[in-house]
């Protein structure tokens, strides 16, 4: 199953897939040391070798039906906010729908997140992909773990390192949606 979402809208947002040439658009989030933290990623990569490795990973994604952020584009401005979709994830060998989402730098404390998230889970559960969705949360990551939150999510599990971080798991069951 593909378990993208492209095509959806929120009040604000429109939902595409990610295309090569968003590279520039998306390089700023790499110039924050929090978010390459909080994305487990490897802080000793460039700016542009983080963005390559971001856009090979979603690409890999869509292409083996792993799931996929999607780009979320401003309705009224056109602008390019940041990334929110349904990743397939393995955690201590179980199998999850996650929600995830990163904003660039200049959108944060703004509501997108939580809007695509939400959007993301009512979407999830009107298709049957799941009974239970989950984010994954680095634990210092207040701003993530305010959206889980918003979005119905409470932590159902903590661990000490998942690639390398700890991180809350937050999850939602579709009852209690």
């Amino acid at each position: 199953m593909k378990y993208t979402l492209e095509g959806i809208e929120t009040e604000r947002l429109q939902f595409r897939l990610l295309e090569l040439t968003d590279f520039d658009t998306w390089l700023p989030l790499f110039s924050e040391p929090d978010a390459v933290k909080f994305l487990a990623l490897d802080s000793s990569l460039s700016q542009n070798e983080l963005c390559q490795f971001w856009f090979d990973k979603v690409l890999n994604r869509y292409e083996n039906d792993l799931g996929g952020l999607n780009v979320l584009i401003d309705k009224t401005s056109g602008e390019f906010i940041g990334q929110c979709g349904l990743l397939v994830q393995t955690i201590e060998n179980e199998t999850y729908l996650e929600i995830g989402y990163s904003i660039l730098p200049k959108f944060w404390g703004m509501g997108y997140a939580t809007e695509a998230a939400i959007k993301v889970k009512e979407e999830a559960f009107r298709l049957n992909y799941a009974d239970l969705l989950i984010s994954i949360v680095h634990i210092e990551n207040m701003g993530s773990a305010t959206v889980a939150r918003r979005n119905g999510m409470s932590i159902i599990k903590s661990i000490d390192s998942y690639h390398g971080i700890p991180i809350n798991m937050f999850g939602i069951s579709k009852s209690d949606s």
